[in-house]
């Protein structure tokens, strides 16, 4: 390739100051297109709120202020998730001078009576004047000093429920982009360094780390001139929608890591793996992509430097098993997704056999506030093996469910009685199920344990992407397991034979115990066929599918008696014993 001549030279180094002036130009004209506003009115427009009817609070909160003659005075903003999801359609009232207040439940009537009610009168009254609201409206305040919102720690989720997704100038306002462009202004080995020493784990469920990743690819040979990142947004979990929130409201902040992650690596274009059933969030994410190509962020010499990089957009029909990184891959080029051996690992033979690097939507969320931060920064949150915050939808029997963002080492107690509030049905808490079908059952003896790679792993559990399920007294754990065992074994690419015709085998006992029939004997070929499949199974779906009905066996071993013909079950199968009793062939077919 001929080199650059003085002038090209000094052409890109003017492109890239045009591009850059351009973004901080429209950080800029946002600040002076709201500076002027007295009040904003922020309403949930992520996929829980919009499907309990958002839209048209919007509209009438929208008509109400043109009405009274306040929309130049009162700012209108569609945000991303708020969290607290239970409560939806939620509105966030804040006015200059006057604390913040949120309404939950809100409906087109509910959002004029708050403009009448509130707005209207505030903004005509000094600050420190208190505000008369009518019973029906004080009934309908959420307080923002609640352990649900105090207790959190945003990184991820910092600009969710609070700007405009689709702004890019709120975006950069708010200093996006800025890690990207510290970036560029150093060694693409100095910007491994920073992920490394940040201590950031995968949140994909597995917890590699994400600079030990991205090291590996940084190392493999481009294959005829091409290395990929892919984004791994296809969330599966039964109650998890932590990924789907991300991309609906953060989508720049996804870009902005890719792309961080691909000037380390050497990485020459970018692939999102999104489920087709997430519709906001392609949508978001098609236009962070189509406003980024715009504005020279995508494309050939970002920022006048030799940086070249495109993404596009790729919908995932659905299937569980294309969350594990090899079906992924496999369902991107146009396959059957079904997972296949490693190693080869895809940092070596990945995406059509070049080297690839797969990351889950939150990680990358977390790439850019790393960089511009430091990595001290974002390491000295969490414990000491699992560093920074992590995301969690938590569903089930919980008073206050939805999406928090809380430091690693939170207890299991903090998450379910003080963020979750208790039960919802004020019964007793009995247990929470996390990581999804992949993970285990935490029963209410262990609310003390800390929620952290090593510890879920020592219980029988996981992280997994951050689904929490709760659970009160009156939950079967049988059925629960029963219920999670049925989604793998239905799930299952049937691909290797200890998952398909293992977890088919253990689905057909536990159906056998719940229906009163079981045995002493069953419970042992169930824990039998659960360890084999642990061992032999190809991919994580099958090597984790028992998790659920063992960890119920181990805590809720009562349950399981009370079920069998024959009473109490014999002594514990221990995890290294042969297998006997039930043959499962392990060649691929």
């Amino acid at each position: 390739m001929a080199e650059l001549t003085q002038d090209q030279i000094e052409k890109l180094k003017a492109l890239g100051r045009t591009q850059k002036e351009n973004l901080l130009k429209l950080g800029e004209e946002f600040k002076e297109r709201v500076k002027d506003y007295k009040a904003s009115i922020y309403t949930c427009n992520a996929t829980s709120c919009h499907s309990g009817g958002a839209a048209n609070v919007i509209e009438a909160f929208k008509e109400s202020l043109a009405t009274m003659g306040l929309d130049k005075d009162v700012r209108m903003v569609c945000t991303g998730c708020m969290g607290l999801c239970a409560s939806g359609p939620l509105a966030r009232v804040e006015i200059k001078g006057r604390k913040p207040m949120l309404y939950e439940h809100v409906t087109p009537d509910v959002a004029r009576i708050i403009v009448s009610e509130h707005v209207a009168p505030a903004l005509k009254q000094n600050a420190d004047e208190e505000l008369r609201l009518s019973d029906f409206l004080k009934k309908k305040e959420l307080s923002l000093d609640l352990p649900f919102f105090t207790k959190q720690r945003k990184i991820v989720l910092r600009l969710l429920g609070h700007s405009d997704p689709e702004d890019l100038g709120e975006y950069i306002a708010n200093g996006g982009y800025q890690g990207l462009m510290k970036a560029l202004t150093m060694k693409p080995e100095e910007v491994l360094d920073i992920i490394k020493r940040s201590g950031l784990r995968g949140r994909g469920g597995a917890g590699f780390p994400t600079g030990t990743k991205w090291e590996m690819l940084s190392k493999a040979p481009l294959v005829d001139g091409e290395k990929f990142m892919v984004c791994n947004g296809d969330e599966g979990d039964p109650g998890a929608y932590m990924d789907s929130c991300i991309l609906g409201g953060g989508s720049h902040a996804v870009l902005e890591g890719m792309m961080i992650g691909a000037y380390a690596t050497g990485a020459t274009s970018g692939w999102f793996y999104i489920r087709a059933e997430y519709p906001l969030a392609i949508q978001r994410m098609e236009l962070a992509i189509k406003q980024a190509k715009r504005y020279g962020i995508l494309g050939r010499n970002i920022f006048g430097t030799d940086f070249n990089f495109m993404a596009d957009i790729r919908y995932g029909a659905g299937a569980f098993v294309c969350g594990e990184e090899t079906a992924l891959l496999a369902s991107l080029e146009g396959k059957r997704g079904t997972p296949h051996p490693r190693p080869p690992y895809p940092t070596q033979k990945g995406l059509f056999d070049k080297p690839t690097a797969i990351n889950n939507v939150e990680t990358l969320a977390n790439i850019a506030p790393i960089m511009v931060n430091g990595p001290e920064w974002f390491s000295e949150v969490g414990t000491a093996t699992s560093k920074g915050t992590k995301v969690f939808a938590i569903t089930g029997k919980v008073k206050h469910s939805g999406l928090v963002e809380v430091p690693m080492g939170t207890t299991v107690g903090e998450m379910v009685n003080d963020i979750g509030g208790g039960t919802s049905s004020g019964k007793p808490f009995k247990a929470v199920q996390t990581g999804g079908p992949s993970g285990g059952v935490i029963p209410a003896s262990e609310l003390h344990m800390p929620l952290c790679y090593e510890e879920l792993k020592k219980i029988g559990s996981m992280m997994g992407s951050g689904g929490m399920i709760i659970m009160d007294q009156d939950d079967s754990m049988v059925e629960i397991a029963k219920f999670y065992l049925g989604f793998t074994v239905d799930e299952s690419c049937g691909k290797c034979a200890p998952c398909r015709i293992g977890g088919y085998q253990m689905l057909q006992l536990m159906n056998k115990i719940a229906a009163g029939k079981g045995t002493k004997a069953d419970v042992v070929k169930i824990k039998e066929i659960g360890n084999a499949m642990r061992k032999a199974s190809l991919c994580g779906l099958g090597q984790t599918a028992p998790n659920p009905v063992l960890s119920t066996m181990k805590f809720f071993k009562d349950e399981y008696d009370a079920l069998l013909i024959d009473g109490n079950e014999p002594d514990e199968v221990k995890e290294d014993k042969p297998v006997t009793g039930c043959t499962i062939n392990i060649k691929n077919n």
